[in-house]
């Protein structure tokens, strides 16, 4: 893959976006795994659905590297996030930072997670025990009660 920012249906291996960012000038590697839990607001997942506008979803996570680039100097990221369904433990996100210095890819790494929730065109559906509810967007402001969201209701700012 040459990709430093990507959408896959493949399962994550971590190392693939880590090795996109070591380099010399890096004292520090930070990376953020975002995996599938069990609980959330006490109701017990089955599993996941991700859907995402994969052009957008791809520009955006670009979009989110060069904001990092510009905030912290001299850092370097790779982001990749999984799509399809995801079963618990399995990674949906992984980020990865390298920066000269460690206070700085910790602060990016964190940056880069929220701004992926705010910015991208990923959506979840949570399917529990006791039933199914796209929650919409990863801030989970915008619900799909019905169905998942079309490509039409999408902006390209």
């Amino acid at each position: 893959m040459d990709k430093k920012f990507w959408i896959t249906k493949e399962p994550i291996n971590p190392n693939d976006c880590i090795k996109k960012v070591v380099r010399n000038e890096a004292g520090a590697v930070n990376t953020f795994i975002g995996t599938v839990r069990e609980y959330t607001d006490g109701k017990r997942t089955l599993f996941l659905e991700y859907q995402a506008y994969v052009p957008m979803a791809e520009k955006k996570l670009v979009q989110i590297g060069k904001e990092i680039e510009e905030k912290w100097e001299d850092a370097d990221t790779s982001i990749v996030h999984r799509i399809g369904r995801l079963e618990l433990t399995d990674i949906a996100v992984v980020i990865a930072v390298s920066t000269p210095h460690r206070t700085d890819a910790f602060e990016a790494s964190r940056y880069a997670i929220e701004r992926i929730k705010e910015l991208v065109p990923i959506w979840k559906k949570e399917h529990w025990e006791d039933g199914t509810k796209w929650l919409g967007d990863q801030q989970e402001k915008t619900s799909y009660a019905a169905n998942n969201p079309l490509k039409e209701g999408m902006r390209d700012d």
